[in-house]
């Protein structure tokens, strides 16, 4: 029950999730609102709205574990997993914005946030604000100065909604990311309790594979489809996200606790790990891309990581 609890909590994220974009989009559209802002702004903050609405809720409820461990897990999950999967079915050819500030920001956000933590074990306001700051410097820039390396996070062919569809996307993207998230931490708090394990396991794990699904299977989608070429941007952007959207904003309503150590002792520096090891993958074996070799290189890694968490 309580694995059932976590898989339904996670299908009412992830479809809570599409409806906001939807209803987002459609608004942003409607006030002839620029397609790349909208893709940096109004996209970006809908597909991250499942890791923060668990993260603020289990924060909230008394669950900080769950709050940093989706975090941590879901970076790992997008580098080690999706991406891994992504570039063993069709190669990625990687653009300079990767080398100019996608990569560099991703490893300085991560260590801005492992050195809040660090200090005292716990992420508070102000330290929040900090984060989320940096994140509006960061869109700022791209917005101004970037605009060619963000255009492909504009929405393409979208068409704004009937504003009827348009609330009723609202209303129910957001009831099933508030029912989603509750019974989804409700299923992992004794799902943790059931197998014997922390909550901090649970949630870099199962969570955080789960809150990635929407990632991977947008990025099969496109293959299929024969679309542009998969952006590295898009899941490193993610990971930008998720520390200093989700992480920044839920600092700043409700102070995290770090619970489990090992959080900090073993998890954090995996991410740290994968997200350095993406630069030198990007020239080996040959080229500036990432193929099916470099793909099984971070699946074996992400598999690694994963298995030893329940041993």
């Amino acid at each position: 029950m309580a694995f059932l609890a976590v898989a339904v909590g996670i299908f009412l994220l992830i479809k809570g999730g599409d409806w906001l974009m939807k209803a987002a989009v459609s608004l942003s559209l409607r006030f002839s609102i620029p397609k790349i802002v909208i893709g940096m702004t109004v996209v970006s903050f809908a597909t991250s709205a499942p890791e923060l609405i668990v993260s603020i809720q289990s924060a909230l409820s008394g669950h900080p574990d769950l709050a940093l461990g989706n975090v941590v897990g879901s970076n790992i999950a997008n580098l080690g997993f999706v991406l891994a999967i992504t570039i063993m079915i069709s190669p990625i050819e990687v653009t300079p914005s990767f080398f100019k500030t996608d990569w560099p920001m991703m490893i300085f956000s991560s260590l801005l946030f492992y050195f809040f933590l660090v200090i005292d074990f716990k992420l508070v306001a102000y330290e929040g604000a900090i984060l989320f700051f940096l994140l509006l410097c960061f869109m700022f820039y791209l917005i101004k100065y970037q605009k060619e390396s963000v255009l492909e996070e504009a929405p393409e062919d979208e068409q704004a909604l009937e504003i009827s569809k348009t609330m009723t996307c609202l209303l129910l993207g957001g009831f099933s990311l508030w029912l989603g998230s509750e019974t989804m931490i409700k299923g992992a708090v004794s799902l943790a309790q059931n197998l014997g394990v922390s909550e901090r396991i649970i949630s870099v794990s199962i969570v955080s594979i789960g809150t990635s699904i929407p990632e991977l299977s947008a990025s099969i989608i496109a293959i299929i489809n024969k679309e542009k070429a998969i952006s590295l941007g898009n899941l490193i952007g993610s990971n930008i996200f998720n520390i200093l959207a989700v992480m920044g904003i839920t600092a700043m309503i409700h102070p995290v606790v770090v619970e489990d150590t090992g959080l900090l002792s073993n998890d954090i520096w995996w991410m740290f790990g994968i997200s350095l090891l993406i630069l030198p993958l990007v020239f080996f074996p040959k080229g500036v891309r990432l193929g099916w070799i470099d793909g099984l290189v971070l699946i074996t890694i992400y598999v690694f990581f994963i298995l030893p968490l329940f041993m």
